[in-house]
C-alpha cells in the first residue's frame, strides 16, 4: 500500500484558509495527508472542519514581534522534526519566514511559498530594507517561490529578491482561482436581495458601490471616503457598502471614521462570511487600493457580473483591462476616484458594456479547477525531482564504496 505523503499548508491567520485559499485544502486532501497550521486555535480549528483537514495552532503575529516569532520558529521547527512532512506551502510573509527557515532546519525537503502582496512597496528608508532582508530570507530557504501575479514576480526580479530559477508563475495568476459556480448573479435569489436591500434601506433605483476588504489606509479607503462625499453633494441616488472589519494595524484617520459613522449615504456591514449577497445587490466594485497580490474579491465581483473600479497595480491591472470590463485609475488619487464613480453613474451604455464583459472574462481565465490542478502538479513535479535526487545520492554511495 503506497504511503499518503504529508503536507503542510501555513499561513498567520486562518482567515487567509478561510476565504484566500477556501476549498483548496480539502482538494489536495485526496492526494495527500494535508495539516493546517495557523493562529486563533478556535477560528483554525472550524476552517480544518470544513476544509476536513487536521490542524496544528501555533501562535504567529503580523507584526514584528521578535520574542513571539522566536518561540513560534521553534514550535514550527519541533512540529516539522517530529511529523516530517513531504512538502511545506506556506502563505503571507510572516508564515512565510517561520515556516521556510523551520522546513530547511528540520530537513523537509519540498518548501514552497506563495507570494500574495508585499508590504515593503509600501515603505520605505530602513522598514522596507528590513523587509527587503525578510523576503530574501524567506526565498533563500524555499526550493520555489510562487508570485501570485506577474506584477509580483517582476517586482521580485527586479528587486534582486530572488533568481528567476526560485520563481514560477503558475495559469493566469491568483493564489485560488474563483469558483465561478458559486460566485454566479443567479446564486443569490431575488428574495434575498430584496430582503436585504430592505434591510440596509437601499433603494432600488440607488445606485450602490461596493467595497470588500480590510478597511485600512493601505486599501485606499482614506481616498475613497472623500471621494464619495464629494460626488454625493450632487448624486443623493449613490450608496457606497463596505464589507469588512476596521483594524488596528494601519488604521483609517479619524476624519475618515467619522465620515462612514455620519454620511447618511455610507453604510458599513462589517465582516460577512459570505459576501455574494452584498454583491449581487451592488451595481459596481470599488478597490482603490495602494498594494496587492491578486486580489480575489476582484474575481468574485467579477464572476458575479459586477464592474470595477481598481487602482493601477499588479494583480487589480491584469483582471481589468480598462474600459473593457472596468476601469484602472490611478493610485493615491481622490480626483480620479470620483471621476471613475460618476463615468459609471452617469454613463448608462458605457456601465452596461462593461457589465456584459465582466463574468465572461473571469470565467474564461480563472476557473478554480485549473489553479489548484497546476499547485497539484507543482507537488508532483518536485516530488519526482525529490525522488531522482535520493536515487543519485544513494547510487554515488554504492559506486564511491565499489
Amino acid at each position: 500500500m503506497t504511503e499518503i505523503k504529508k503536507l503542510v499548508r501555513i499561513t498567520t491567520v486562518p482567515l487567509s484558509i478561510d476565504t484566500l485559499l477556501k476549498g483548496q485544502l480539502g482538494f489536495m486532501n485526496s492526494f495527500y495527508d494535508v495539516t493546517a497550521v495557523s493562529s486563533d486555535h478556535d477560528y483554525l480549528a472550524r476552517c480544518a472542519k470544513t476544509e476536513k483537514v487536521k490542524f496544528r495552532h501555533i501562535e504567529m503575529t503580523r507584526k514584528i514581534t521578535p520574542a513571539k516569532d522566536l518561540i513560534a520558529l521553534v514550535k514550527l521547527f519541533y512540529f516539522f522534526k517530529n511529523e516530517k512532512p513531504h512538502i511545506v506551502h506556506s502563505h503571507t510573509p510572516k508564515a512565510g519566514l517561520l515556516a521556510m527557515i523551520a522546513a530547511k532546519c528540520a530537513g523537509v525537503p519540498i518548501r514552497l511559498h506563495t507570494v500574495g502582496g508585499m508590504p515593503l512597496m509600501e515603505t520605505s528608508g530602513l522598514k522596507r530594507k528590513v523587509l527587503q532582508l525578510v523576503e530574501k530570507l524567506t526565498y533563500y530557504c524555499a526550493n520555489k517561490i510562487f508570485p501570485n501575479s506577474k506584477g509580483l514576480y517582476d517586482f521580485i526580479l527586479d528587486s534582486d529578491l530572488a533568481t528567476p530559477e526560485k520563481l514560477k508563475f503558475m495559469a493566469n495568476g491568483s493564489t485560488n482561482g474563483i469558483n465561478t459556480a458559486h460566485f454566479s448573479p443567479d446564486s443569490v435569489s431575488q428574495e434575498v436581495q430584496k430582503s436585504l436591500k430592505s434591510k440596509l434601506e437601499i433603494a432600488d433605483d440607488d445606485f450602490v458601490i461596493v467595497f470588500v476588504g480590510r478597511m485600512v489606509g493601505d486599501k485606499g479607503i482614506n481616498e475613497l471616503a472623500l471621494a464619495f462625499r464629494n460626488v454625493t453633494t450632487t448624486n443623493k441616488k449613490l450608496k457606497l457598502l463596505f464589507v469588512g472589519m476596521q483594524e488596528s494595524v494601519d488604521p483609517l484617520s479619524k476624519v475618515t471614521q467619522k465620515e462612514i459613522k455620519e454620511n447618511e449615504n455610507i453604510i458599513a456591514v462589517g465582516f460577512q462570511s459570505d459576501i455574494r449577497p452584498y454583491l449581487a445587490i451592488s451595481n459596481a466594485l470599488i478597490l482603490p487600493t495602494y498594494r496587492e497580490g491578486f486580489p480575489n474579491v476582484v474575481l468574485q465581483a467579477g464572476a458575479m457580473g459586477l464592474p470595477v473600479i481598481v487602482t493601477d497595480i499588479n494583480g487589480c491591472n491584469e483582471i481589468v483591462t480598462n474600459g473593457k470590463n472596468g476601469i484602472i485609475i490611478p493610485v493615491k488619487n481622490v480626483l480620479e476616484i470620483e471621476l471613475a464613480i460618476l463615468e459609471m453613474v452617469n454613463d448608462k451604455a458605457y456601465y452596461n458594456a462593461l457589465k456584459v464583459n465582466a463574468r465572461p472574462m473571469i470565467t474564461s481565465r480563472y476557473e478554480q479547477h485549473i489553479m489548484w490542478n497546476a499547485i497539484l502538479q507543482e507537488y508532483q513535479s518536485h516530488e519526482k525531482e525529490v525522488m531522482i535526487k535520493k536515487a543519485d545520492k544513494k547510487f554515488k554511495l554504492i559506486y564511491s564504496r565499489a
